[in-house]
Formats: C-alpha cells, structure tokens, sequence
C-alpha cells in the first residue's frame, strides 16, 4: 500500500477549514503518499473562496445534501489503497490517525475506527443528550450486528479500499455512519478501535448534528440489518 486518499466533506466551515487543512498537511500518514479530496456540499459562507488556494481535488454538490451524499461522491473519487474520513471542523486531530492506519498497513484491520469514549485520549466533556445518544446506537450496533464497538458515530473512519470499494452507500447525512458500520461488519471485517482526542464544538459553535439525526440512525441501523 502506497497511497492515502483523506476524504473531506465540507459544508460551511469557512472559518475552520484553512487549519483544518494545514494539520491534515502537516501530518505524517506513516509516509504514504497523500491524496486529499475536497467535497463541498453547497457552502454558502464564503467556504468556496478558500479553495483556489489549495491544490486538492474539489467536488461540488449543486446544492445540500449531507454528509453521506459527500462521502458517496468522495469514495467514487478515491484512488488511494487506504481511505480516511476527516470533518472540516476541529473536532478530531489528524495526529491520530497514523495508529489506525498502521493497523491497516501491517494486515491486521480491513476497518478501524477512533474511538471518542474508549479513554487514553483528551476528550472535550459530550452535551449530554449527545452522549447517551452515542452509547444507545453503539449499543443497538453491538446487539443487532455481534460486535463490541463503543463509538460507532465517530467521524475518525479508516477503511482498506480494496473492502469497500464495491459497497454502495444510500444514505445522504449522517445516517451515513450507521450504514458504513453495518454493511463492513455484515461483510466480516476485521474492524479495530482505538482511541482518538475528541474537541467537540456546541450548536452555537457550528456543530450541525441533532437528535433528529438521532432516530434516522436508529432507523438506519434496523433497515440495514435486514437488506444490503
């Protein structure tokens, strides 16, 4: 494996996205060759101004979508043998990544997600309906699908291209989480957790998701099990 393609699906962070993209650049992914892919899903802050000052490959929705609709368009686009998930916010540091990654490199992960709740790791204090939240649908994953995961809504997702790469995505926001899950642990991956920093932002900061999220999550995880 000699490439890594970092997905960043991007949606009005105009006054995130220039440091979000220099701590990606400055990042060592165990010195594979970087491949970063910009999806904008229909910015209307002034985000779209800051790409001419980047090199990246750009994609842009005709209007908004979700998050799971940028991913779909970024993993069509991907061309590295290791594809990661990166937000346009703060809330993760990409410094993280280099342990999940290594998991995938020395054949011992097709999967590996970083883990919010797994301790070992600065972790800004979860609102709190936010965290039950995050432990009931990793709980309903690990009850529906066998698995022992606790953050299966983690943004940090590091997936083998050759896994994944005939998996077809439906869902458009952030159902997206609960689909990717579901449909790798129903092919058998071998799926890793470790621990990552989590800077997670309050609504008034621009956090997007909320609890309507919640239930299509809930509902995704169900439908999922049963169908693909």
């Amino acid at each position: 494996m000699k490439k890594i393609t970092i997905l960043i699906p991007v949606y009005n962070e105009v006054n995130t996205l220039a440091e979000i993209l220099k701590k990606v650049e400055e990042t060592d992914f165990c010195s594979l060759e970087k491949e970063i892919i910009l999806i904008d899903d229909y910015s209307t802050d002034g985000t779209k101004d800051l790409y001419k000052n980047y090199p990246y490959k750009v994609f842009y929705h005709e209007y908004n979508q979700g998050k799971g609709a940028a991913l779909r368009t970024g993993f069509k686009e991907a061309s590295g043998d290791i594809v990661v998930i990166q937000d346009a916010d703060l809330e993760y540091d990409p410094k993280d990544y280099a342990p999940l990654i290594q998991l995938i490199l020395d054949g011992k992960a097709d999967v590996c997600y970083g883990s919010r709740l797994s301790g070992g790791k600065p972790s800004r204090s979860f609102m709190f309906h936010h965290l039950l939240g995050n432990k009931f649908l990793s709980l309903l994953t690990n009850i529906l699908y066998g698995s022992t995961l606790t953050d299966m809504e983690t943004c940090y997702k590091a997936f083998k291209k050759d896994f994944i790469k005939d998996i077809e995505i439906k869902s458009n926001r952030f159902d997206f989480e609960p689909e990717i899950t579901a449909k790798v642990l129903k092919r058998g991956a071998r799926l890793y957790e470790l621990p990552v920093s989590y800077y997670g932002r309050e609504f008034a900061e621009g956090k997007k998701i909320t609890w309507r999220d919640g239930i299509h999550a809930i509902i995704a995880l169900i439908k999922f099990r049963f169908i693909d």
